[in-house]
């Protein structure tokens, strides 16, 4: 009776272990899908908020790579046509600041899958678009600049690079106020200290207060 007894004990003590492991390798293989089902929702979430943006940090980088092509341009003209060294030196630095500016536009668009504007802004005489936003130069003010040479140069393009950081700013400020982007909006904040610096320094150089 007693090596009966513990043999039944033995056989319920088998039983409940194997319940217990196969408990266990069931809460186990949920803990498992669990976690793989998981991770993709948060990375999927992590990686829309890194690129939540709206229409407006679109209008934004859509106007503002013909604006800044127009600016490197302008800049570029400066190197054989300006007669002073501080006209020469700010179009340089203006060239080599808007240049990757308008690559780092360009990769947004793409990422987003928008439209990224392509030409040279300005030379064509049927580019109405371009010339419609703040600041922009149209094909005679173009023309007229690209006649230009020395001191006569020097004032034109002053002149009208003020007129075109202006209007870079109020692109700016509109993007802050309105847009969703982070990059962008810290973009805009940028173009904003850097051109409202150039309009201080381009007016002196005019001789206005």
């Amino acid at each position: 009776m007693a090596s009966t007894r513990s043999l039944t004990r033995r056989a319920g003590l088998v039983a409940t272990a194997v319940a217990t492991a196969l408990v266990l390798a069931a809460c186990g293989g949920e803990d498992s899908a669990d976690t793989g089902s998981d991770a993709p929702s948060a990375s999927a979430s992590a990686g829309e908020s890194a690129g939540a943006h709206n229409d407006q940090d679109v209008s934004f980088a859509q106007g503002m790579i013909p604006h800044h092509q127009q600016a490197v341009q302008m800049s570029e003209m400066a190197a054989s046509r300006a007669a002073s060294a501080e006209v020469k030196d700010l179009a340089s630095r203006i060239e080599k600041a808007q240049g990757p500016e308008i690559k780092t536009l360009s990769g947004w668009l793409k990422s987003w899958g928008e439209d990224v504007p392509s030409g040279m802004p300005g030379m064509d005489h049927g580019d109405h678009d371009a010339s419609g936003m703040p600041g922009m130069m149209d094909a005679e003010d173009m023309d007229k600049l690209m006649k230009g040479s020395g001191k006569g140069f020097d004032t034109m393009f002053l002149t009208m690079m003020v007129e075109h950081h202006e209007g870079a700013v109020e692109m700016a400020e509109a993007e802050k106020e309105k847009g969703r982007y982070g990059p962008a909006k810290e973009l805009a904040d940028d173009i904003i200290s850097a051109q409202t610096a150039e309009i201080e320094e381009m007016n002196k150089l005019l001789g206005r207060s």
